[in-house]
Protein backbone atom coordinates (compact mmCIF):
# COMPACT_ATOMS: atom_id res chain seq x y z
CA UNK A 1 0.00 0.00 0.00
CA UNK A 2 1.68 3.47 -0.71
CA UNK A 3 1.04 6.33 1.53
CA UNK A 4 0.67 10.13 0.21
CA UNK A 5 3.97 12.10 1.05
CA UNK A 6 2.77 14.45 4.09
CA UNK A 7 4.37 18.33 3.71
CA UNK A 8 6.69 17.50 6.36
CA UNK A 9 8.65 15.23 3.76
CA UNK A 10 9.39 18.15 1.44
CA UNK A 11 13.06 19.70 1.73
CA UNK A 12 12.62 23.00 3.19
CA UNK A 13 14.09 25.98 1.68
CA UNK A 14 16.91 27.62 3.30
CA UNK A 15 16.10 30.35 5.17
CA UNK A 16 16.39 34.33 3.34
CA UNK A 17 14.77 37.13 5.80
CA UNK A 18 15.22 40.86 5.64
CA UNK A 19 14.20 42.49 9.24
CA UNK A 20 13.54 46.33 8.39
CA UNK A 21 11.75 46.77 11.84
CA UNK A 22 11.48 46.00 15.71
CA UNK A 23 8.26 43.29 14.65
CA UNK A 24 10.61 41.79 11.84
CA UNK A 25 13.67 41.66 13.88
CA UNK A 26 11.58 40.01 16.78
CA UNK A 27 11.03 37.13 14.47
CA UNK A 28 14.81 36.61 13.26
CA UNK A 29 15.78 37.09 16.71
CA UNK A 30 13.81 34.03 18.01
CA UNK A 31 15.46 31.84 14.57
CA UNK A 32 19.19 32.66 15.28
CA UNK A 33 18.33 32.65 19.65
CA UNK A 34 21.54 29.78 20.97
CA UNK A 35 23.54 30.43 17.39
CA UNK A 36 27.38 29.58 17.87
CA UNK A 37 30.21 30.83 16.02
CA UNK A 38 33.84 31.94 16.59
CA UNK A 39 35.52 35.38 17.15
CA UNK A 40 37.23 34.90 13.73
CA UNK A 41 33.88 34.59 11.58
CA UNK A 42 32.61 38.55 12.61
CA UNK A 43 33.92 40.94 10.46
CA UNK A 44 33.02 44.64 9.93
CA UNK A 45 33.72 46.20 7.05
CA UNK A 46 34.23 50.05 7.52
CA UNK A 47 34.23 51.27 4.00
CA UNK A 48 31.20 48.89 2.82
CA UNK A 49 29.41 50.07 6.29
CA UNK A 50 28.59 46.16 6.83
CA UNK A 51 28.84 44.00 10.03
CA UNK A 52 28.69 40.24 9.34
CA UNK A 53 28.53 36.68 11.33
CA UNK A 54 29.15 33.08 9.92
CA UNK A 55 26.78 31.80 12.68
CA UNK A 56 25.61 27.81 12.91
CA UNK A 57 22.51 28.22 13.70
CA UNK A 58 19.90 25.55 15.87
CA UNK A 59 16.99 24.89 13.38
CA UNK A 60 14.54 26.36 15.67
CA UNK A 61 11.89 25.95 12.82
CA UNK A 62 12.27 22.32 12.62
CA UNK A 63 12.65 21.77 16.18
CA UNK A 64 8.82 20.44 16.60
CA UNK A 65 9.08 18.28 13.72
CA UNK A 66 12.30 16.80 14.36
CA UNK A 67 10.62 16.04 17.75
CA UNK A 68 7.42 14.53 16.54
CA UNK A 69 9.29 12.43 14.03
CA UNK A 70 11.91 11.55 17.01
CA UNK A 71 14.63 12.32 14.50
CA UNK A 72 17.94 14.27 15.14
CA UNK A 73 17.60 18.20 15.68
CA UNK A 74 19.30 20.05 13.30
CA UNK A 75 21.60 23.20 12.98
CA UNK A 76 22.38 25.28 9.65
CA UNK A 77 24.68 27.64 8.96
CA UNK A 78 24.07 31.05 8.00
CA UNK A 79 24.92 34.60 7.81
CA UNK A 80 23.77 37.23 9.84
CA UNK A 81 24.61 40.71 7.64
CA UNK A 82 23.95 43.74 9.15
CA UNK A 83 23.56 47.36 7.19
CA UNK A 84 24.08 50.90 7.27
CA UNK A 85 26.88 50.09 10.28
CA UNK A 86 28.45 53.38 11.78
CA UNK A 87 30.02 51.90 14.42
CA UNK A 88 30.58 48.93 16.65
CA UNK A 89 31.65 48.19 19.75
CA UNK A 90 31.95 44.97 22.26
CA UNK A 91 31.99 44.85 26.16
CA UNK A 92 33.05 41.28 27.59
CA UNK A 93 34.78 39.97 24.26
CA UNK A 94 38.64 39.01 24.24
CA UNK A 95 39.78 39.81 21.28
CA UNK A 96 42.93 37.79 21.09
CA UNK A 97 41.27 34.77 21.59
CA UNK A 98 40.45 34.01 18.36
CA UNK A 99 39.62 30.48 19.46
CA UNK A 100 37.23 31.82 21.38
CA UNK A 101 33.15 30.37 20.76
CA UNK A 102 30.03 32.63 21.36
CA UNK A 103 26.31 32.05 21.92
CA UNK A 104 24.15 34.55 20.82
CA UNK A 105 21.18 34.65 23.35
CA UNK A 106 19.45 37.70 22.01
CA UNK A 107 19.26 40.26 19.49
CA UNK A 108 17.66 43.63 20.02
CA UNK A 109 16.93 47.02 18.61
CA UNK A 110 17.01 50.08 20.75
CA UNK A 111 15.58 53.20 18.70
CA UNK A 112 17.42 56.47 18.15
CA UNK A 113 16.71 59.81 16.57
CA UNK A 114 14.96 59.18 12.54
CA UNK A 115 15.31 55.48 11.95
CA UNK A 116 18.63 55.28 13.62
CA UNK A 117 19.56 53.04 16.46
CA UNK A 118 21.58 50.39 18.25
CA UNK A 119 21.37 46.72 17.51
CA UNK A 120 22.58 44.83 20.47
CA UNK A 121 23.69 41.18 20.19
CA UNK A 122 23.50 39.65 23.98
CA UNK A 123 26.51 37.00 24.12
CA UNK A 124 26.39 33.77 26.52
CA UNK A 125 29.33 35.27 29.71
CA UNK A 126 28.07 38.77 29.97
CA UNK A 127 29.22 39.27 26.22
CA UNK A 128 27.64 42.12 24.25
CA UNK A 129 28.13 43.28 20.48
CA UNK A 130 26.32 47.20 20.21
CA UNK A 131 26.11 48.28 16.69
CA UNK A 132 25.22 51.77 15.75
CA UNK A 133 23.35 52.08 12.51
CA UNK A 134 21.55 54.56 9.92
CA UNK A 135 18.65 52.54 9.66
CA UNK A 136 17.35 49.61 10.72
CA UNK A 137 18.57 46.57 8.11
CA UNK A 138 19.24 42.65 9.15
CA UNK A 139 19.36 39.79 6.67
CA UNK A 140 19.53 36.22 7.64
CA UNK A 141 20.59 33.56 5.23
CA UNK A 142 20.62 30.06 4.90
CA UNK A 143 24.35 28.97 3.19
CA UNK A 144 24.95 25.31 4.00
CA UNK A 145 22.21 22.35 4.17
CA UNK A 146 21.04 21.19 7.28
CA UNK A 147 23.38 19.27 9.27
CA UNK A 148 22.82 16.99 12.45
CA UNK A 149 23.00 19.40 15.99
CA UNK A 150 26.71 17.63 17.53
CA UNK A 151 24.95 17.94 20.75
CA UNK A 152 22.09 15.59 19.82
CA UNK A 153 19.81 17.91 21.83
CA UNK A 154 17.80 21.18 21.35
CA UNK A 155 19.36 24.17 23.25
CA UNK A 156 17.36 24.82 26.67
CA UNK A 157 18.12 27.49 29.38
CA UNK A 158 17.38 26.48 32.77
CA UNK A 159 15.68 28.96 35.33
Amino acid sequence: MSQDATFEDGREAPLRLKALDAEDLAVMAALVQDAVFPAVEMQWDRKARRFAILLNRFRWEDAPNAAARKRSYERVQSVLVVEDVMNVQSQGIDKSDLDMVFSLLAVTFIPGQDGAGRLELTLAGDGLIAIDVEALEVILQDVTRPYVAPSGRAPSHPD
